[in-house]
């Protein structure tokens, strides 16, 4: 509780905030365009007997009403991707486009890589990176079952990316997982500050290479799943005081709720910029929270 209790004068409504963060998380997934129709699909959907809902801000994202949509046929055979519905944004306001180069910099489990290929329509290349052996494997079996192949995995600290220039870079960093809490509600109980800004360092430090990847006009993305302003606000905010050249775009989603990044938090005047941001609460779209941060390199 102390870990949200500190977001009480920040966060729009709160009490409908913490009635919602206790809530389990809607099943939702995302069609995948690569391997089958988005009609072909809703319809064998209704056939099977299996209630869904598109979304309402993004043509590919459904919610299913079923107990186990792991086993749907349609997820074994990669024509759905099980994917937490804001964790769509991140790739929407990237916006990847065919015959680009793009860096998806913290890739695994996949799930944005591969929602960054199918955007691409399989042109171009997606460097997929991770450091980790075990979530590499996971990475590449999504890649290998949505049928993106025009994904490069690769093995790096993300902080140490070789040099290479990319038209878009994808940061979606670690970070303390507030966000998750309708579907963990353990990652409330892990939360501590000491924790918030030791992977601020991390968060920095990645952040700053995917901008020195990025090619000039290029765009980066930052993104979590965390409400705390030291791993959102504060990593952009101090990325920017550090790098020149780079400015902070307006993160908009046309029939997604959205709530404006901070510009103060306690001693912290992060600049009214920072509202340039989106917050994403589960209370506003009955979804997981998130953070998303757009920045084009000038």
């Amino acid at each position: 509780m102390d870990g949200l209790a500190r977001y009480g004068d920040d966060i729009p409504e709160f009490d409908r905030f913490m009635e919602a963060i206790y809530r389990p998380l809607p099943a939702t997934a995302r069609i995948n365009t690569l391997k089958t129709d988005r009609d072909r699909l809703l319809c064998r959907l209704e056939v099977a007997g299996v209630a869904c809902r598109p979304f309402t801000w993004y043509p590919f994202g459904i919610m299913l009403q079923t107990e186990k949509p792991g086993n749907l046929v349609e997820n074994l055979m990669g024509h759905i991707h099980l994917q937490e519905e804001i964790s769509m944004v991140s790739a929407v306001v990237l916006d990847p486009r065919p015959g680009e180069r793009v860096l998806d910099l913290c890739a695994a489990p996949g799930s944005k890589t591969t929602q960054i290929a199918m955007m691409m329509e399989n042109r171009g290349l997606v460097v997929a990176n991770d450091p980790a052996n075990g979530r590499v494997a996971s990475l590449r079996s999504n890649c290998e079952r949505a049928g993106a192949i025009n994904v490069a995995v690769t093995r790096y600290d993300g902080r140490r990316f070789p040099a290479q220039k990319f038209d878009r870079v994808l940061v979606d960093g670690p970070c303390t997982g507030q966000g998750m809490a309708r579907k963990d509600p353990k990652v409330l109980d892990r939360w501590s500050l000491k924790r918030s800004l030791g992977l601020q360092r991390l968060q920095v430090a990645l952040l700053k290479r995917g901008v020195e990847v990025a090619k000039a006009g290029g765009t980066v993305v930052y993104s979590t799943c965390t409400f705390a302003p030291e791993e959102n606000e504060g990593v952009v905010s101090r990325v920017l005081d550090q790098v020149r050249g780079l400015s902070l775009q307006e993160v908009s989603v046309p029939n997604l709720e959205g709530s404006p990044g901070l510009s103060i938090w306690g001693a912290s005047l992060f600049g009214d910029e920072m509202k340039r941001c989106a917050r994403y609460y589960p209370h506003k779209n009955d979804t997981g929270g998130f953070f998303v941060a757009k920045l084009v390199k000038e």
